[in-house]
């Protein structure tokens, strides 16, 4: 379990300035080369190091680049299991979104694998490793990371703060405890003992301009690890949600649900005297500070208004509901009983059988997501965006999504239009459900 004591234990919380384009594991441009590889980094202060891995000898590693930009990525294997890279989020070509032993063959140990597309969309998306039925050890060894598409008018602010939240499962000499098949049908998920902010510990402190403007992109990385984001002492309004444009609103009761794959773009207005502070919390437990903010120096000049970014129009203005091929996906499991896996429709995930629905290009479809399971379900959508239905089924919410939540013994509704061709996962983004089967796929043609 993670408590406040257990996360600052040994450490002496440091006050830093952050440069314009972010944390130091940020490259400025494209990194053209990921090598995946172990390595020993000290995650705890008061323990001893831990093997991990890592990209580029950085837990963490954030690439930036520009909307409309192609990317070249060469990924190199040099772990023990078997790799491929998704980009969580980006509705790119089904031939780069990285899913090993469905879209391509799983990079082995030692091989090399190139990447190379354009995004059509600005946001912030995850790296993470995506392999059928193996996805969830790469990852909890710490390889993950952020791909943040700029805009090409982006809003102005003081500084844009790249935050992946990640969480380690850790024995109290720093070592990870082992990796194991668990002797569950349906793996409820590993959950650490030990909370990361961009591969560091919390809290993090900086200290930010007088009456200045951050902009903050929060994204989960937790194995299986949901929780809830609350903003003390700091006036924030949401910008995008899962990487595409939104209304500017601020979060109700300052606070904002968070699973794992799901991500925020956030404004943050801060104080107007010197020595103010501010805190991104966890809600885990009491409450733990993942980013505390403090303000220095003279005010800087008056920022203008904030205001939503531009509508992201390659995504379709409507959807016509009375058209939709219509699905029911029904999840089933139970990790307290014995012979009781994770299914959805009554069966575990196989990319060789049928996909759960096949469409021509342009189609719109509307899934009923039903979860007859005692657990919270996160689920992503490969290549698309969808909308959150209303419950009668009369509109949707004003938001896009990649990354739903389905709550236990609940059902909810998403609406999208099938506009990019390929096989695309729906699938748990709690990697262990995921490795064990949980997970379905549609196929565009």
């Amino acid at each position: 379990m993670i408590t406040r004591r257990g996360v600052t234990a040994g450490l002496a919380t440091s006050l830093i300035g952050l440069p314009r384009t972010g944390w130091a594991q940020e490259a400025a441009s494209p990194v053209d080369e990921f090598t995946a590889k172990p390595g020993p980094l000290k995650l705890r202060p008061d323990a001893g190091e831990t093997e991990v891995w890592t990209f580029n000898g950085s837990l963490a590693l954030v690439v930036r680049s520009r909307q409309g930009t192609e990317l070249r990525l060469k990924l190199r294997n040099e772990t023990a299991l078997p790799l491929s890279l998704h980009f969580h989020g980006v509705r790119g070509p089904n031939a780069m979104d990285g899913v090993g032993s469905l879209t391509q063959e799983p990079v082995a140990p030692g091989q090399s694998y190139d990447y190379r597309f354009t995004p059509p969309d600005a946001g912030t998306f995850l790296i993470r490793p995506c392999v059928l039925g193996g996805s969830a050890e790469p990852q909890e060894r710490g390889l993950s990371g952020l791909l943040i598409l700029e805009e090409a008018n982006p809003p102005q602010v003081d500084r844009d703060l790249a935050l992946l939240v990640d969480d380690w499962s850790l024995n109290d000499n720093g070592s990870l405890t082992p990796f194991q098949k668990s002797p569950e049908t349906a793996p409820a998920g590993r959950l650490g003992s030990w909370l990361s902010l961009n591969g560091k510990p919390t809290p993090q402190r900086i200290e930010a301009p007088t009456g200045g403007r951050l902009r903050l992109r929060l994204a989960n990385a937790c194995n299986a690890r949901a929780m809830r984001l609350r903003f003390d002492g700091l006036k924030a309004y949401v910008i995008a949600i899962d990487g595409q444009p939104t209304s500017t609103f601020e979060p109700l009761r300052a606070s904002l649900p968070f699973a794992p794959g799901s991500r925020y773009d956030l404004l943050v207005d801060l104080a107007s005297e010197p020595g103010a502070t501010g805190a991104v919390m966890a809600l885990i437990g009491d409450g733990l500070p993942l980013l505390e903010i403090v303000t220095a120096g003279d005010k800087r000049p008056a920022l203008p208004a904030i205001a939503p970014l531009p509508a992201n129009t390659k995504l379709p203005e409507v959807i016509k509901l009375q058209n939709a091929t219509r699905k029911d996906v029904v999840i089933k499991g139970d990790p307290k009983a014995p012979n009781t896996p994770w299914t959805i429709n009554g069966a575990a995930g196989q990319p060789n059988g049928a996909p759960l629905v096949k469409v021509k290009r342009g189609s719109p479809i509307v899934l009923t997501l039903t979860n007859q399971t005692g657990f919270m379900q996160p689920l992503h959508l490969h290549g698309h965006s969808v909308r959150l239905l209303h419950a009668l089924d009369d509109g949707w919410e004003p938001y896009w999504l990649d990354t739903v939540q389905v709550p236990e013994n609940k059902t909810v509704r998403i609406a999208f239009v099938a506009d990019n061709p390929g096989k695309w996962l729906l699938a748990s983004t709690v990697l262990e459900r995921f490795d064990a089967g949980l997970w379905t796929w549609i196929e565009v043609t």
